[in-house]
C-alpha cells in the first residue's frame, strides 16, 4: 500500500488518516532503529505529516517530544506531504509493557513541544508537559492544552520481531469552531469502539476506509488523498553555506583538518569536506 494521507470533514469536524509504512521503514533503515525507537519515530512522523496537513502550502510542522527516559528525545518535521526525523538514542530498549512496546517509559517526563512555521516568517512555539509519552495522547493533550483545540489522535507502528515495519499510521480528528456537541459525542462512541489502528492497518484498512470506520452515522465528504514521503532538504551545498557563517577562528580551524566530517540529525546522512573544499569559504 503507498504511504498515503486523505482529508475528509464531516459535520463540522475535520478527519485526518494516514498510512506511512513505508516511509517508517526508511527511517527505520537510515537510523538503524532499535524496535522501540522504530515504534516511537514513526508516530511521531505520521502525527507531524497530519499536523501539517493544518497548515499552508510551505508552512512547516517541527514536534518534539523530550523525557528524561533512556530514549532522550523524538523529534520529527513535517511540511506538505514531506517529513524527516530522528529518535535521541536510536538503540535504545526497554522490556515490554503489558505486552506492548513501553514508549511512554523510553520518554519518560518532560515536553512536548509543537513549533509552526507559517509562509510570513514568523513561528510560534508551545509547550505542554507530556500526558504518557506514547506520543497520540501527548499530541492529543497538547492540542487541548495549549491551542484550545479539541482533537483526538491515533498512532500506531507495527513491527515485527525481526524489525520489520509491518504497519503504521494513524488518524486525527479535530473539531472546527461552532462544531455541534452531538457530533463531537457520536464521534467520541465510534473512537470508542474503533479497534486499535494498527489492527485496521495490517487489515489492509485504506485511510479512506479508517475514515468510514470513524464517521460512521455522520455525513462525510473525502476532500483530497495525497502520497506521503520520507524526505530531507540537506545537501552539501546546505552545510557549506551553514559552515559559512562559522567564525573565522572555526573556519580557520576546520581548514587545517584533513577531513572535515559533518552528519545531518535528520537523515543520518554524512558529508565530507576537504580543506580545500572549506579554504574556499575564506574567499567568498
Amino acid at each position: 500500500m503507498e504511504d498515503t494521507l486523505t482529508i475528509a470533514t464531516a459535520e463540522g469536524v475535520r478527519i485526518y488518516a494516514i498510512t506511512t509504512k513505508n516511509l517508517v521503514q526508511e527511517a527505520a533503515d537510515r537510523h538503524h532503529t532499535s524496535h522501540l525507537a522504530t515504534a516511537a519515530l514513526g508516530r511521531a512522523m505520521s502525527g507531524a505529516l497530519m499536523l501539517a496537513a493544518t497548515m499552508k502550502d510551505g508552512e512547516r510542522i517541527l514536534l518534539k517530544l523530550k523525557g528524561d527516559g533512556p530514549m532522550g528525545e523524538v523529534v520529527a518535521e513535517a511540511q506538505g506531504t514531506s517529513v524527516r526525523g530522528y529518535v535521541g538514542e536510536p538503540d535504545v530498549f526497554m522490556p515490554l509493557k503489558n505486552g506492548k512496546l513501553d514508549i511512554g517509559g523510553a520518554l519518560g517526563q518532560g515536553t512536548i513541544t509543537l513549533t509552526r512555521y507559517l509562509q510570513n516568517g514568523e513561528s510560534f512555539t508551545g509547550h505542554a508537559e507530556l500526558a504518557d509519552g506514547e506520543i497520540a495522547t501527548d499530541i492529543t493533550n497538547y492540542l487541548y492544552m495549549s491551542e484550545q483545540t479539541p482533537s483526538s489522535v491515533a498512532l500506531g507502528v507495527l513491527v515485527d520481531k525481526d524489525g520489520k515495519v509491518l504497519a503504521a499510521g494513524g488518524y486525527f480528528i479535530q473539531a472546527m469552531p461552532g462544531c455541534d456537541e452531538e457530533v463531537l459525542e457520536k464521534l467520541g462512541n465510534n473512537v470508542a469502539v474503533t479497534p486499535y489502528v494498527t489492527q485496521l492497518l495490517e487489515l489492509g484498512y485504506t485511510p479512506e476506509k479508517i475514515i468510514e470506520v470513524l464517521a460512521r452515522g455522520l455525513e462525510f465528504d473525502i476532500k483530497e488523498s495525497m502520497p506521503v514521503k520520507f524526505s530531507c532538504g540537506c545537501s552539501k551545498d546546505k552545510i557549506l553555506n551553514m559552515l559559512a557563517a562559522l567564525s573565522k577562528d572555526d573556519i580557520d580551524y576546520l581548514t587545517e583538518q584533513p577531513d572535515t566530517e559533518v552528519h545531518c540529525q535528520y537523515c543520518n546522512k554524512v558529508y565530507h569536506f576537504s580543506s580545500e573544499e572549506l579554504k574556499q569559504l575564506k574567499t567568498n
